[in-house]
């Protein structure tokens, strides 16, 4: 009987150590929440597209674009006529360079656009006087030029005249005008000059109430440039109760090469002696002997007048300045071109050469026609020929000559009287 309970009593422990173990895995079981569904993180291939960095290819092309956009508003400028917009373009045309890097700059090439246009340092402007100021009285002598982008030259040698004139007739207002547009704008954009033209001239002195106009032409003949300040002057003839032109420099034409005059003597000895000194010999046959020879070079025209070059080679003779000659830029008339000059220096037998521009103003042409390092400048075929021992240089304008500023002084003298 004690061993039936006893074995009883040990199945029920059993069965409950048994149904507690059930127990306990049931609430050890873990709980397996359900997440909410989340965005896919993409993958690095496939990440929104990111902007491509330029490359130098791409840089280049847009400096160019920049500079080509600079070529066209400085070509737009360079133009022989002034218009409404004519002002804004110059500014826009220097704002749109200043912004450029030094490198786009460089890259600046137009129709007549170059980077020398703004960049190339021709002298200190504020040292100019464009004489466009009003209250002028009564009289005024009106001196008008081509003009000059080179301000050293426009100070020096029309502004050399311009002062010699004032200093003669003291009682007179002297003003300034140029005919060149292109120049005038050139000077406008760059230093921001105004200097007038033949219309704003005439204009600035009915408006100030001149009445008696003396118009001095600092051009070297009877050419083109003054045709066309002649054909303004009449133009406004009857607003004034008297106006007159002077002489330009070398003073009438003449039929012919053999027709000379005073005013060719006088510049001819004037820039001789001018020459000389500069190349330090103490006078033209010391030059001779030395082998030197001097060449004039002019701008050449076809216009008529460009037989004045031809009487200027025919006063030289007269003279007797046998190791002068003349030469023009433009080869008008034909022995006047720089492959003939070449010529005639090599058959006189002249070794040297110091070459000099025939112009009122040492500008463009005298810089880079004569003496700048192109193939085609006079001073790069000279040199190329292989004939000569030295090519020289002087970079000087004939305003600034004393004789040659008195020359135009008695001009003006001569129709004081008109």
């Amino acid at each position: 009987m004690k061993k039936k309970l006893v074995a009883a009593l040990l199945a029920s422990a059993l069965c409950l150590s048994a149904l507690s173990g059930c127990t306990q895995a049931v609430e050890s079981e873990p709980v397996v929440e359900t997440a909410e569904p989340t965005e896919a993180v993409p993958t690095e291939a496939e990440a929104e597209p990111t902007e491509a960095e330029p490359t130098e290819a791409d840089e280049e092309v847009d400096d160019q674009v920049k500079a080509d956009e600079v070529a066209a508003l400085i070509d737009a400028i360079y133009v022989q006529e002034r218009t409404a917009t004519t002002d804004a373009d110059c500014k826009a045309a220097k704002e749109a360079w200043d912004a450029l890097t030094d490198a786009q700059k460089e890259l600046v090439e137009g129709e007549d656009a170059d980077p020398d246009y703004f960049g190339r340092d021709t002298g200190d402007a504020s040292k100019d006087d464009p004489l466009n100021a009003d209250d002028i009285g009564e009289n005024e002598i009106l001196v008008v030029s081509f003009g000059t982008s080179f301000t050293d030259s426009r100070a020096q040698d029309i502004g050399g005249i311009e002062k010699a004139i004032a200093a003669a007739y003291p009682d007179w207002s002297v003003r300034r005008a140029f005919t060149a547009q292109i120049i005038i704008n050139h000077v406008q954009a760059r230093d921001n000059e105004f200097i007038d033209n033949m219309e704003q001239a005439m204009d600035r002195a009915v408006s100030n109430g001149v009445k008696n106009l003396i118009i001095q032409p600092t051009h070297l003949m009877h050419g083109a440039e003054y045709d066309e300040m002649e054909a303004v002057a009449e133009a406004y003839s009857s607003k004034f109760e008297s106006i007159v032109i002077s002489e330009p420099l070398l003073g009438e034409v003449g039929a012919d090469a053999t027709v000379i005059n005073e005013d060719k003597k006088a510049v001819a000895e004037a820039i001789v002696a001018d020459a000389i000194k500069d190349a330090g010999f103490d006078s033209l046959k010391a030059a001779d002997e030395a082998g030197v020879a001097f060449v004039f070079m002019g701008h050449g025209t076809a216009h008529t007048a460009k037989v004045s070059y031809s009487q200027m080679a025919t006063q030289m003779e007269k003279l007797g300045y046998s190791n002068v000659f003349i030469g023009t830029v433009e080869g008008e008339p034909e022995s006047t071109a720089c492959e003939n000059v070449i010529e005639a220096v090599k058959d006189a037998g002249y070794s040297k050469v110091i070459l000099r521009p025939l112009m009122v103003v040492a500008g463009d042409h005298a810089n880079n026609d004569m003496a700048g390092d192109d193939e085609d400048s006079w001073k790069s075929m000279f040199e190329a020929d292989g004939s000569f021992e030295s090519i020289e240089c002087q970079i000087a304008g004939l305003g600034r000559i004393e004789a040659v500023e008195k020359l135009y002084i008695k001009h003006i003298a001569d129709v004081m009287g008109k």
